[in-house]
């Protein structure tokens, strides 16, 4: 048994180690497929791809922008976690307070989009000053998503 797998593993990386495929990237952006007869071509054949990568940062932009209607209602969150989270400052309206002072601006200005919530955890999803953003909450911990400190 020891034997096949062995042989199998050394076929597998030989195999690997066969193929003659190199695709390198230039300054530009676009892609070039160099050949085992010291040819090349190019993947991407225009400039679209750096393009694109600009218009999908501007899309990405206008994404994180919120727009809410004036009649908008906050969705009720659990009143048994929100009181358990009072002794540790990390109810709703803690976290309202810290995304306010991260984005310099009112806890009127901030509201909650969408909730995933537990005893031990939570995701908040905020329009903070026309700006989405999502905070997340681990124990009495809240910090913003993406944030590692």
């Amino acid at each position: 048994m020891k034997k096949s797998l062995l042989i199998l593993l050394f076929f597998v990386s030989f195999m690997s180690f066969a193929q003659n495929i190199h695709v390198l990237k230039t300054n530009d952006g676009r892609r070039v497929l160099l050949k085992e007869d010291h040819s090349w071509e190019y993947i991407d054949s225009d400039k679209t791809l750096v393009d694109s990568t600009k218009i999908d940062l501007a899309v990405l932009k206008e994404k994180d922008k919120c727009i809410v209607e004036k009649d908008y209602k906050e969705p009720a969150l659990n009143n048994k976690i929100q009181s358990q989270l009072k002794k540790g400052r990390a109810t709703i309206s803690d976290i309202k307070r810290k995304v306010a002072k991260d984005h310099e601006c009112t806890e009127e200005q901030v509201l909650l989009l969408s909730f995933s919530e537990k005893k031990a955890s939570g995701i908040y999803h905020f329009c903070a000053n026309g700006t989405k953003v999502s905070y997340k909450r681990n124990g009495f911990t809240i910090i913003k998503s993406g944030k590692f400190f």
